[in-house]
């Protein structure tokens, strides 16, 4: 049976960094029914919902993904009743490194969302240098393509995985429930041929994994899978972002990436690290050589223990960096950690982002701008350091690093542009890069 009704794709995003190839649409961080009625009206062929499931535990990320289940189906079954026909295409959008609540987070928008005839694993994430070839996943570290299993995102002690063939990552994750013979491989030269006959036998919810290693094959791709959808098949996706860029097609975007300066609100900011991954502590101590930078580091200790006098200090140190025209780096302590469990380890982390928003909570209105480095510290930044319900996303300042604006009645910065930069994303230069272009140093 034919589709019928604009096609709209909705992304539940595991944290915000799932909207980093795209521009000009919505970034929601709250579900209830008439935001996103509100947001299946909006102009654009997507928009994401901001989970932040993969700051939480298996149980919360559940009941977290089913409660926008719920209210999706409610808010597309009131709009067709008003005659809006809208055809989604559903997206678990989640890391390039495959850490993330698989399958949980499919699981439970197959039961809530669902049937479906497929579910497909596309993690390529090109700006990042995440590739599949093969059914293998690598990540490119010098241009040298290394199996993710080998890699510190794969020892993650949340996350963690010993397969970097995705067959059998889904074997591992599913604990055989979907066995590694009885997913189905699209090759490159599958995807390269056109696959568009073979989309439209699918059936029974089959798992397939998706090759891919440039841009141009995932277009290919999506443009056979939109066509299968307009013909009636039902496909849920669990990827990154690099697919999204293809599902939606979009124009270039408005503001070049040079020219993002022209968004900041005065020449001084304050930019907030979160990450610990290797790749953003090696950016950060390129940005602290910068001449017109404060570094203020952050002792973790101290801070997830909620200490008040803590957080004046840290507003001090701001107030004297924006007075002397310099931005304030606030950066947590490097120092490894070690945890019992996960449960302690997601405990700490939550209580040192709690620390780390009243700060966001309280930034002066001299801050021209933010830059928030990393997945989760940016989604709290976003929901409870700037209380955004949803913001739009401009585009990016360099590949995989988008910028949102906050609105323009938001009563302490309005229309201050954020700077959404994954900890896992750039070269070393690239921190330094995107500082530059917020104050239009070149």
């Amino acid at each position: 049976m034919q589709g019928t009704g604009s096609r709209k794709i909705i992304v539940l995003d595991d944290d915000p960094t799932g909207s980093q190839t795209v521009h000009s649409c919505l970034l929601l961080t709250r579900w209830d029914t008439p935001t996103l009625k509100a947001a299946l009206r909006a102009k654009g062929p997507l928009f994401f919902v901001l989970t932040n499931t993969r700051s939480m535990g298996p149980d919360e990320a559940a009941d977290t993904v089913r409660a926008v289940c719920r209210n999706l189906r409610v808010a597309l079954g009131d709009l067709a009743r008003e005659g809006v026909a809208i055809r989604p295409i559903f997206v678990s959008r989640s890391d390039s490194t495959l850490r993330g609540h698989y399958p949980v987070e499919t699981d439970v928008m197959t039961e809530e969302l669902g049937p479906f005839d497929a579910h497909f694993l596309i993690p390529a994430f090109f700006e990042g240098g995440r590739v599949t070839r093969g059914g293998r996943h690598y990540v490119l570290m010098d241009g040298v393509p290394v199996p993710v299993h080998e890699t510190e995102f794969a020892r993650d002690t949340v996350f963690g995985y010993r397969n970097s063939d995705l067959r059998e990552y889904v074997a591992e994750k599913t604990s055989g429930r979907i066995g590694a013979e009885e997913v189905s491989l699209f090759t490159l030269t599958d995807v390269r041929a056109g696959c568009g006959a073979r989309l439209k036998g699918l059936s029974d919810n089959v798992c397939c994994v998706v090759d891919a290693v440039q841009q141009s094959d995932l277009d290919q791709f999506a443009r056979a899978a939109t066509e299968a959808v307009d013909a009636g098949q039902r496909f849920l996706f669990r990827s990154a972002a690099s697919l999204l860029t293809s599902l939606a097609n979009l124009p270039p975007q408005p503001v070049p990436p040079e020219a993002m300066s022209g968004y900041a609100r005065a020449a001084v900011g304050v930019v907030v690290v979160g990450s610990h991954v290797r790749k953003t502590t090696e950016q950060l101590g390129v940005l602290m050589r910068e001449p017109d930078v404060w570094a203020v580091e952050i002792d973790v200790d101290r801070a997830q223990k909620g200490d008040r006098a803590f957080v004046a200090q840290i507003l001090g140190e701001i107030d004297a960096a924006h007075a002397a025209h310099k931005t304030p780096i606030l950066f947590t302590s490097r120092a490894e950690r070690q945890f019992a469990d996960t449960q302690e380890r997601l405990r700490f982390g939550a209580a040192v982002s709690s620390f780390l928003m009243r700060i966001v909570q309280s930034l002066p209105e001299t801050t021209g701008f933010l830059i928030s480095k990393g997945g989760i510290t940016s989604n709290d930044v976003l929901s409870t350091g700037l209380v955004l319900d949803s913001c739009e996303v401009v585009g990016q300042i360099l590949p995989g690093c988008s910028v949102v604006c906050c609105p323009k009645d938001h009563p302490h910065h309005p229309l201050m542009p954020v700077v959404i930069f994954p900890g896992n994303v750039g070269d070393a230069e690239a921190l330094k890069t995107a500082y530059r272009r917020m104050i239009g140093r070149f």
